[in-house]
């Protein structure tokens, strides 16, 4: 099982677990620093590794919402946080020119769901020299991760992590199948549940997505006691006010208590290693 080491921190589906965490979009600097600092206050209280995440531009929009300060003052901003608070930090990229310059300041390149099998694009983010978090496609099997993970691979760059998002059913809808998380698990890579997005309802407002924030815990606990590397949770300090997915971030007030029960979880799932069935040949 392997062991992706981003900066001191470690995520690995036999280790305890992990979080990313941040604002869905990069509003402002005020926002981005005031979310850090108290992730970062949460998660030395609690002896959870962070990784803060943030997104530069929302480019997969269901119709012409905000979308993000851009490149280069998104990047300056994730910089600040990497100085300011000695987080690594993550972002998404959507093309493959942008890869040069977001490497020079992340600690991991993602790739959005949607753009899972573009192949140039995860080539040019696994040349960058960095983590690359694959995050599954709502349109995709979980057997289907391995295709992607061998275009990585190939590249010589192994430090790859795969995160389950959420699979489409029906119009406006997403479910997410718990198989999933030991499929991608069988992958030997780690696995991170991003139970923030997964409770999205793509285009369900008609010009906007919905979501059903109260579902977030119990798919996260769910996941927890699959054994898993981490967690991919959005957290905004007011999300009423957030420019992007206002339905399904996390309040910062309440950060601290899920994250004590995923944790509890965590240590209990992983005290008791799964006994590993197997399918009848």
């Amino acid at each position: 099982m392997k062991k992706i080491n981003v900066g001191s921190i470690a995520f690995s589906n036999t280790s305890p677990m992990s979080l990313i965490s941040g604002t869905c979009a990069i509003e402002n600097r005020d926002t981005t620093l005031k979310t850090a600092e108290k992730l970062k206050e949460i998660c030395d209280k609690l002896g959870i590794g962070l990784v803060y995440k943030g997104s530069f531009d929302k480019a997969n929009r269901t119709s012409d919402g905000a979308r993000g300060l851009g490149l280069e003052e998104g990047l300056k901003i994730l910089q600040e946080v990497k100085e300011q608070f000695g987080l690594p930090v993550l972002t998404d990229v959507h093309e493959s020119h942008q890869v040069p310059a977001v490497a020079e300041v992340v600690d991991i390149l993602q790739i959005p769901a949607f753009l899972c099998r573009q192949t140039d694009l995860l080539l040019a983010c696994a040349n960058g020299g960095k983590v690359v978090n694959i995050k599954k496609g709502q349109f995709l099997a979980p057997e289907n991760m391995t295709g992607l993970v061998n275009k990585i691979s190939a590249t010589g760059n192994d430090n790859i992590l795969l995160t389950e998002r959420g699979t489409t059913f029906g119009y406006g809808n997403l479910v997410v199948d718990m198989r999933a998380l030991q499929i991608m698990k069988d992958t030997n890579y780690p696995v991170i549940m991003d139970a923030t997005h997964a409770v999205m309802m793509p285009g369900a407002r008609g010009g906007s997505s919905g979501a059903r924030r109260s579902f977030v815990e119990p798919l996260a606990r769910a996941a927890a006691a699959v054994g898993i590397a981490g967690f991919f949770l959005e957290a905004h300090p007011n999300p009423t006010e957030a420019i992007s997915d206002k339905e399904s971030q996390i309040p910062l007030s309440e950060m601290e208590a899920l994250l004590t029960n995923l944790k509890a979880i965590d240590e209990v799932a992983k005290a008791h290693p799964s006994i590993a069935l197997k399918d009848m040949e």
